[in-house]
């Protein structure tokens, strides 16, 4: 129960530390955090075409929603976006959002301790409420596992790390330790047979789960199609990348809270 939970999030170290070495970053960062301009406009064009007419200022990436493109440039000198302010007026509904790197450092030291405050001040929580060291343990292991899986995941599928998928992430500490206190709380606290207590648990934790994790694919499924009912509907990029991450959590937690942090309790309770 232990070993492949273990091994998954093994691997999830080598693929955030490979891309450490490549970038500098453990995950993608996204425009916020490095700086950056991000253009969107309505234009029948594919995305090859509009790569290749704006190639000249080495845009980083053009995505398709819709009768929207939106591309997303490095840093920009006030002469290039001069320049591409007058290739943007042929088109219609022009936006333009900009993000100093000066600016994108701070977001970046700001949602680090975010993250590491919630993480923390969670296990502190956990270790409160159970005052045992190996179930308390057990809970914040699989809450980091959930995190750590879910960015090598973002790696993988180029999500990049936004503030929109910082919330996610934070929200997702919440999500994993609620399933792992339901299970560590009706394991030592409950009377009967393990393996009625631990069927007892996974009943509730997996009804909790499964529906968080339906909810989360409805929003990437409406944040991200809505304009293939309507042409007027575009992508809401915020909302889709919240969820992508939460479903990436949801079924990692699946496995860590049934598999890891059961299996860890099961040889604490054994050889107590």
């Amino acid at each position: 129960m232990i070993v492949l939970p273990l091994l998954v999030l093994l691997i999830a170290f080598g693929i955030v530390g490979a891309t450490y070495l490549t970038t500098g970053y453990p995950v993608h960062m996204g425009y916020e955090f490095v700086g950056g301009t991000v253009v969107s406009f309505a234009s029948d064009k594919t995305p090859d075409e509009i790569m290749k007419e704006f190639e000249e200022y080495n845009p980083v990436s053009v995505k398709n929603y819709g009768q929207r493109k939106l591309i997303e440039f490095p840093p920009l000198t006030e002469e290039q976006l001069s320049s591409i302010r007058s290739k943007l007026s042929g088109y219609k509904d022009v936006e333009i959002r900009q993000t100093s790197p000066l600016f994108g450092k701070t977001l970046q030291v700001q949602a680090i301790k975010a993250v590491l405050i919630a993480f923390f001040g969670m296990a502190i929580v956990v270790f409160i409420i159970f005052r045992t060291f190996i179930p308390s343990v057990a809970v914040v292991l699989s809450a980091f596992s959930d995190i750590v899986i879910s960015i090598a995941l973002m790696n993988i599928f180029g999500i990049k790390l936004t503030l929109a998928t910082v919330a996610a992430l934070l929200m997702l500490i919440g999500y994993s330790v609620d399933s792992d206190i339901l299970l560590t709380n009706r394991l030592l606290r409950r009377k009967g047979e393990f393996t009625d207590r631990l069927v007892g648990a996974m009943k509730t934790g997996l009804t909790m789960t499964l529906t968080s994790l339906f909810a989360a694919f409805m929003l990437f499924i409406v944040a991200s199609y809505s304009y293939v009912v309507s042409p007027a509907y575009t992508r809401i990029d915020i909302l889709a990348d919240i969820a992508v991450v939460l479903i990436f959590g949801l079924s990692v937690d699946i496995m860590n809270t049934w598999m890891l942090n059961a299996g860890l309790l099961r040889w604490y309770l054994t050889k107590k």
